[in-house]
């Protein structure tokens, strides 16, 4: 049943992250064929969104070190299908041209603590960093999406001040970047918290119709969390099919928000997304067999056990 509530949005855009965010933190590698079929799979599902691949060196993510092969294999998709991939630098986004990628994103910190440790550099020199790439995207006409890690807690610093995230958001939308991600990158927020960001980047001049937010479920906030930002006007939130992914940085992490459990929510909002559950499931269901393991979505357990093969990708809506 379908109850609407007051000062939610009418339509919320799934940005879809398991294809990258999730399997760049499996512990095995995909083989590329299951990767395009999951991408496949889950624009077939609805989903207008779909986060590829990174174009960073093999070295640092081996997981996704196929991207020069995987990308052709997707060219059948439909034109406006984003396809968004992540590029570190220049040299990634030089990668990221040759496939005729339309959409990228820049990954930034919003802590000194994550900037030294993921990037090897300074925040300040990981901003500069960015500069250059996204002023050739945007002179390329690409779309240009600014993820922002560490919004609400550093497992080196402690809980982040919202004011420090803000600057960090201004900064990159001063550099050209279209739509900013912040991520609960170790799942520690909470929807208070969430509601002083969005408070703190709207004085900042950060509009909540080009932010999006990015929960981990560590302690089983995401959806709290989700259902906040949505009444602060945000209207796209990350989330990965059947719960892909992990968080190194915190134990007992239980990854990204599951697309399946976020749809439901949303369907029971009366908020329109686009997608079909039952596709989605099915298509979760199925990468859990090819990981060898049951998916962590609630959802995907609840409406098709845990990790059934659903067989072969269905081709109409009248099949499911």
């Amino acid at each position: 049943m379908r109850f609407t509530g007051d000062g939610l949005p009418s339509r919320v855009r799934i940005h879809e992250v398991g294809p990258r965010d999730g399997l760049q933190n499996e512990q095995a590698t995909v083989p590329v064929e299951v990767k395009s079929e999951f991408i496949h799979r889950l624009r077939e599902a609805g989903l207008e969104t779909i986060e590829a691949t990174s174009f960073v060196h093999p070295k640092w993510v081996p997981q996704l070190a196929d991207a020069e092969e995987l990308m052709p294999l997707l060219g059948d998709l439909p034109q406006d299908l984003r396809l968004p991939v992540l590029v570190p630098n220049a040299r990634g986004l030089d990668r990221a041209f040759a496939h005729g990628c339309r959409h990228i994103a820049v990954f930034a910190s919003a802590t000194e603590s994550f900037a030294r440790a993921n990037l090897n550099r300074s925040l300040d020199e990981s901003l500069a960093m960015f500069e250059p790439v996204a002023a050739r995207a945007k002179a390329e006409g690409l779309w240009v999406r600014g993820y922002v890690s560490m919004c609400f807690g550093d497992p080196w610093e402690g809980a982040v001040p919202p004011a420090q995230v803000a600057g960090v958001c201004r900064a990159l939308l001063d550099m050209g970047c279209d739509e900013l991600s912040l991520g609960d990158t170790i799942g520690v927020a909470t929807p208070g918290h969430v509601a002083a960001l969005l408070g703190e980047l709207a004085t900042a001049e950060v509009p909540a119709a080009r932010t999006a937010v990015h929960f981990h479920d560590t302690y089983g906030q995401a959806l709290s969390n989700t259902l906040t930002a949505l009444q602060h006007g945000v209207t796209t939130v990350d989330a990965s099919a059947g719960g892909l992914g992990g968080c190194p940085y915190a134990k007992s992490a239980t990854g990204n928000l599951a697309t399946e459990d976020l749809v439901w929510m949303l369907q029971g909002l009366g908020i329109e997304t686009g997608v079909d559950l039952a596709r989605l499931t099915a298509t979760s269901g199925w990468m859990a067999d090819r990981l060898g393991r049951p998916s962590p979505s609630r959802t995907v357990r609840a409406l098709t056990g845990a990790g059934t093969d659903t067989g072969s990708r269905p081709n109409s809506h009248k099949e499911q």
